[in-house]
C-alpha cells in the first residue's frame, strides 16, 4: 500500500510532462499560440503534421502507462484480477494521478491535455482487469477516426465505452468476479470517462456545428 501511495504523486509528475508544448518549442513555436491552443496530440498533428502528432500521441501514452505499470509492479498487484479494495483503490489513485498530471498541467498554467492518450496509456497499465477493456475502446476509437474523421466523437464514444467494457469483461473473465471487487475499477473508469467527455464539450459543440477540423486537417499556425 505504502509503494502505491508514494507512486500517487510520482504519477502527476510524470503525467504533467508537457510533451506536446516541448515539441513545438523544439519546432520554434509555442503550441498552445496555435490551432486549438491545446497541447494534446491531436492539435499537435494539426499544427506541425501526422508524424510529429503521432510522437506526441505515443509519448503521452507512455507518461500514463509507465507509472501506473510500475506501481502495480512495486505493489504485487500487477497480474491479480481481484487485488484487495484498499489496494484496488490506491492504484486506481495513481490511473486518477497521471491523468490529472496531464489535464491539469502545472508547467503550463494548469491547462494540459484532454486526457485520452495519458488515460489509454494509465488504463492499459492496469493489468490485467482494464487492459483489455482499454485496447477495445481504443479499438473503437480508431475505427471511429477513421470512418468519420472527428478525433472528439471517437474521443468521447471511446471513454464512455470503458466502464462499461470494464464491468463486463471483468465478469466474464475474472475467475472469481463480485461486485465488490470490480467496483473500483469500474467507478474510476467512470470518473476518467466523465473528465474526457467534459474536456471535449467544445469539439462536439462545433462537430454539431459542423465547424471541427478532421483528423490531420492541418491547420494555419496563426491560432
Amino acid at each position: 500500500m505504502s509503494v502505491l501511495l508514494l507512486a500517487i504523486p510520482v504519477a502527476f509528475l510524470v503525467g504533467s510532462i508537457p510533451f506536446g508544448f516541448w515539441i513545438g518549442r523544439a519546432r520554434g513555436i509555442d503550441i498552445r499560440q496555435h490551432g486549438s491552443g491545446n497541447i494534446g496530440a491531436t492539435n499537435v498533428g494539426r499544427v506541425l503534421g501526422k508524424k510529429i502528432g503521432l510522437l506526441c500521441f505515443l509519448l503521452d501514452v507512455a507518461k500514463g502507462l509507465v507509472p501506473v505499470l510500475v506501481a502495480g509492479w512495486l505493489a504485487g498487484v500487477l497480474g491479480d484480477w481481484s487485488p484487495a479494495p484498499g489496494l484496488a483503490w490506491a492504484w486506481l489513485a495513481v490511473v486518477l494521478a497521471s491523468v490529472a498530471g496531464h489535464v491539469f498541467c502545472p508547467w503550463v498554467g494548469f491547462k494540459g491535455g484532454k486526457g485520452v492518450a495519458t488515460g489509454l496509456g494509465a488504463l492499459l497499465g492496469v493489468y490485467p482487469l482494464v487492459t483489455l477493456p482499454a485496447a477495445v475502446a481504443f479499438a473503437f476509437w480508431f475505427v471511429l477516426v477513421a470512418a468519420f474523421r472527428y478525433v472528439g466523437v471517437a474521443s468521447v464514444v471511446a471513454a464512455a465505452s470503458v466502464p462499461v467494457l470494464v464491468a463486463i469483461g471483468g465478469w466474464a473473465l475474472a475467475p472469481e468476479p463480485s461486485v465488490g471487487g470490480l467496483l473500483p475499477f469500474v467507478v474510476v473508469t467512470g470518473l476518467l470517462a466523465a473528465i474526457v467527455i467534459a474536456r471535449h464539450r467544445g469539439n462536439i459543440t462545433r462537430t454539431l456545428a459542423g465547424t471541427e477540423p478532421k483528423v490531420w486537417q492541418r491547420t494555419t499556425r496563426a491560432g
